[in-house]
């Protein structure tokens, strides 16, 4: 609004700013007339600001009422919101009359305008569009499986997470985090909100970078460092060393023993201490190559073997076929099992040679169970020990019994048969 006209506003004050005082007194009053003007002009201005659906605004509370509250919003111009969104979760209302509060617009209709405390889809969408654009993380709820993907509730837009953005690792159906609030990043935004796509790989892998980089700029090869067991591999155990960051111990590194599997002495979970042996980066994922059995004090370590190199013991010098002795489990495999007899001293136990005892439940024995078993061949050349499961003592004696009483039987019955003969000739 021009000056001029913020002047008419003012010819009623007339009389109150021309008084007859001296020229000074009359310069002062000018100036505190022109300031005035000015502050009305525009309290006017804003007035006549004409507001929309989704626009935040603050103002001051005029009446607390039953059911609504009047809001001053600006010069002449006020709303309403129920106060049932002001209130407290036990019915109580903290604010008061002359309180400033901050609010949206929900309706304008003339002059009724309605106000909410919530955010309008509006303001929920320029939010977004906010993230978007300065690639912020967002919070959103995983509230279900879709085809390709998983449907995310984001402030109440639903938004898309394909199935190969919700992890770094692989992830086959998704359930697992249906009910989850999870940090997401939004790489599509269009149509106003109405198509949102998000991805939690993204800021994983950021996070790993990140991860990485400050693991490695601390912790230097030859550092031993604590970590934890994920998972295992035929070839050996990925150990967690910080958030996003994991190295391998080679099953050849893991204990000073010579062991089959990593699951033979370690545990999902378990907490470890290891040393790191190399760290190599490729395309910006680290590659570290770990050892638990070099991170034990070297007090705690087995002693070492003679530097001698043994003689290869002679199986046939110490046992015999037949022989009945107990041994350990170390390895089992789909057609049998490996028994150290003696240390360095392996036998084969096959599968087919369990069949004829019916109590022996081939599924049910395990790594390091003990067997009582019976030394069935000995390849001196190949060092090669066959074993079997031990036969029952007085086996082989009742089968020589039946056999002779078999024997007997028929040479008795043939005697039988010359005797006739002869008599018929």
């Amino acid at each position: 609004m021009s000056q001029k006209k913020n002047t008419d506003y003012l010819d009623e004050f007339k009389e109150f700013f021309d008084d007859g005082s001296d020229a000074s007194e009359k310069a002062k009053k000018k100036a505190e007339r022109d300031d005035f003007a000015s502050m009305l002009g525009e309290s006017l201005k804003g007035s006549k600001k004409k507001l929309t659906v989704g626009d935040k605004i603050t103002g001051k509370i005029l009446v607390l009422g039953k059911d609504d509250v009047y809001v001053a919003i600006a010069a002449q111009q006020d709303g309403v919101v129920k106060r049932q969104e002001l209130n407290n979760p036990d019915g109580t209302c903290d604010i008061k009359q002359g309180d400033s509060i901050t609010l949206y617009v929900t309706q304008v209709r003339g002059t009724d305008i309605r106000l909410s405390k919530n955010p309008t889809d509006r303001n929920i969408a320029d939010d977004l569009e906010d993230a978007f654009d300065m690639m912020l993380p967002i919070t959103g709820r995983v509230v279900e499986v879709c085809n390709g993907g998983v449907r995310v509730n984001i402030k109440g837009k639903l938004a898309f997470c394909p199935i190969s953005q919700l992890d770094i690792n692989r992830v086959e159906s998704g359930e697992e985090f249906v009910g989850k609030s999870l940090d997401f990043r939004i790489t599509q935004f269009s149509e106003g909100g109405r198509n949102i796509v998000v991805s939690r790989r993204k800021l994983l892998e950021e996070e790993r970078e990140l991860g990485q980089a400050s693991f490695l700029e601390e912790n230097k090869d030859g550092a031993i460092v604590p970590g934890k067991v994920t998972r295992f591999e035929k070839f050996g155990a990925f150990v967690e060393l910080a958030p996003g960051v994991d190295g391998l111990v080679h099953i050849s590194e893991i204990a000073w023993s010579r062991i089959g599997d990593p699951s033979e002495v370690l545990q999902v979970g378990q907490d470890v201490q290891v040393k790191i042996i190399k760290r190599e980066v490729n395309a910006g994922r680290a590659k570290i190559s770990l050892s638990i059995k070099q991170a034990i004090p070297t007090e705690d370590r087995p002693a070492p073997q003679t530097a001698q190199k043994p003689e290869k013991t002679d199986p046939s010098a110490k046992f015999t076929v037949g022989q009945v002795l107990t041994g350990k489990v170390v390895r089992k495999e789909v057609y049998g099992f490996f028994i150290e007899i003696e240390p360095g001293l392996t036998g084969l136990l096959h599968k087919s040679r369990t069949l004829d005892h019916s109590d022996f439940r081939f599924e049910k024995v395990k790594v390091n169970d003990e067997l009582t078993v019976q030394i069935s061949e000995i390849n001196t050349a190949d060092r090669k020990v066959a074993l079997s499961l031990p036969r029952d003592a007085g086996e082989d004696d009742w089968k020589a019994h039946q056999q002779t009483q078999a024997t007997g039987s028929f040479g008795t019955l043939a005697d039988q048969f010359k005797a006739a003969l002869s008599k018929k000739k």
